[in-house]
């Protein structure tokens, strides 16, 4: 009985769904480091992908690299949510993700270039960095191999009575995975410490998301399973980070997942071998014009007199020195050798 009140109680919640301007309205009040965090942490973000799609044509990056330009208040305000301790996974569009953990630009950098002094010694590329310190599980190539794996890491959590919790990154291609829904079914069962992130770009690799789910509103693909849901700007760090804490402190709690739908959108194709033809350069163009996450904070913190103009230049300075120094690391660092492929292998 005592179970049954509790699925009706997170019934109810899933159908009590905040929209983006219900998250926006219960927004907190950040502090003046705060803003001036989010801002630094998403223009690095900004600036390192840019050099990396700079460097990846003029060769210097192998394999996939698909870029987070548009989408960086998705990890940035879902990272203010949690602690150093909590675990992070997620898929292939990835290099967000680790800036935001704190790893160290150059050893991303090295990796995109294949060099040893990467985060997995040149030999995993773009789409498959780990790093235990910052508790962060990847980057995974498979579409949607990250759900199973990330509710997994909330097992372990749950298992060994930590109070940590688990962010699971994924795409809006990856809900029509039915690994997804196995994951869902199981965290609800054993009330894990998940919160499920579908960051929505409205494309997947290349298909509108009108076109390839019959219910295109994502953060209710929880409700056969009573996981709660809520769908967020996903354009607006601040929307997110409220969105993001209010999840994070239910799942702290011991109450189970909890599903957060990102609608947010990417301004390059899927990955850099994509001319996204699928779409008009209008569109990318008005969405880049009246919702850039950097942009608007910027203003924001302009207006707010929080920075000047010319801090702001500054901080712009600041963050591609330490691009540059990234890319100076990955070109002097050396290409691991030949018997370092039989390294780090399971048999």
């Amino acid at each position: 009985m005592a179970r049954q009140s509790a699925s009706r109680a997170k019934s109810s919640a899933s159908n009590a769904k905040k929209s983006t301007q219900g998250a926006k309205k219960a927004a907190p009040k950040f502090s003046k480091e705060q803003i001036q965090k989010f801002y630094y942490d998403m223009l690095l973000i900004r600036r390192f992908e840019e050099k990396a799609g700079q460097i990846y044509g003029m060769g210097l990056i192998g394999g996939f690299c698909h870029l987070y330009i548009g989408q960086e208040a998705v990890v940035v305000g879902m990272k203010s949510a949690i602690t150093d301790d909590d675990a992070v996974i997620t898929s292939y569009r990835d290099h967000g993700h680790m800036l935001a953990c704190g790893m160290d630009p150059k050893g991303v950098m090295a990796e995109l270039t294949g060099r040893e002094g990467g985060y997995s010694k040149g030999k995993g590329g773009s789409m498959h960095m780990f790093s235990k310190e910052a508790n962060f599980y990847g980057g995974h190539g498979i579409v949607g191999a990250c759900v199973p794996l990330g509710t997994g890491l909330a097992f372990s959590q749950k298992y060994q009575g930590s109070k940590d919790i688990t962010l699971c990154y994924m795409g809006d291609g990856t809900v029509n995975q039915g690994q997804v829904y196995e994951s869902f079914n199981m965290a609800e069962l054993w009330n894990l410490p998940v919160v499920y992130v579908i960051e929505n770009n409205e494309y997947a690799m290349g298909t509108s998301v009108k076109r390839s789910s019959a219910q295109t509103e994502l953060y209710k693909r929880g409700d056969s399973f009573n996981v709660p849901g809520e769908q967020v700007d996903g354009m607006d760090v601040f929307a997110v980070a409220a969105a993001g804490k209010k999840a994070v402190d239910y799942v702290r709690a011991g109450k189970g997942p909890y599903i957060l739908e990102m609608k947010t959108y990417r301004y390059r194709g899927h990955s850099m071998s994509d001319p996204a033809k699928y779409r008009s350069k209008e569109e990318v163009n008005k969405k880049r014009a009246e919702h850039d996450p950097i942009d608007h904070l910027r203003q924001t913190m302009l207006d707010d007199k929080i920075n000047t103009e010319d801090e702001l230049k500054e901080i712009d300075r600041e963050i591609k020195a330490i691009i540059a120094d990234a890319v100076e690391f990955a070109q002097n660092s050396p290409e691991p050798q030949p018997e370092e492929l039989y390294t780090d292998v399971l048999a």
